[in-house]
């Protein structure tokens, strides 16, 4: 088994061991969705995403394509696309990182300390350079707007069919263990 697929294998088997909900696309590793829960000490909380990750063939040594499905004010996340800029990710990406890190500290870490000087979302960052309150007021209105279990459904019959998805935990051990990555 080459060192890629054993290392996304391996990626793969952590996020499960964190109790992430993990759903796969087309029953591919490199493909996938993980629902993530809002910071509990950001304007944030509450709120539920299902976060698209897409691992290139180079993986670790390429990073991974982030994205939100369902939508999110944030200065650092595209509010249409959902594409994340995060330095970590897009530029200082190291094989010593793995998908646990992105969604137990990069990821929350973005959400509570958003860097307005690198914007994708141009309100956000002006909002929150500007008016602080009034922007953390508008990340709670789309919170419990757009970051909902229903939001999150809906998201996934805006881009996929549900019989392209299966759920990584709708495989039993003996399945998993039999399968050739």
């Amino acid at each position: 088994m080459s060192s890629p697929k054993r290392r996304i294998e391996v990626d793969m088997m952590k996020l499960l061991m964190s109790d992430y909900q993990v759903t796969l696309v087309n029953d591919s590793m490199q493909e996938f969705y993980v629902l993530f829960h809002g910071p509990e000490d950001t304007p944030f909380k509450g709120g539920l995403w299902k976060v698209h990750v897409e691992l290139p063939d180079q993986y670790p040594y390429k990073s991974p394509s982030i994205g939100f499905m369902n939508k999110i004010f944030h200065p650092n996340i595209d509010e249409l696309s959902g594409s994340v800029c995060l330095d970590v990710i897009n530029q200082t990406w190291s094989p010593m990182f793995d998908m646990i890190n992105i969604f137990e500290v990069f990821l929350p870490q973005l959400l509570r300390y958003p860097n307005p000087t690198d914007p994708l979302n141009g309100e956000a960052a002006a909002m929150l350079m500007r008016d602080p309150a009034a922007y953390e007021t508008k990340v709670k209105d789309h919170t419990s707007k757009y970051a909902t279990k229903e939001a999150v459904e809906a998201a996934g019959e805006e881009d996929d069919d549900d019989d392209d998805m299966s759920s990584i935990h709708s495989f039993e051990d003996d399945e998993a263990a039999g399968l050739e990555l």
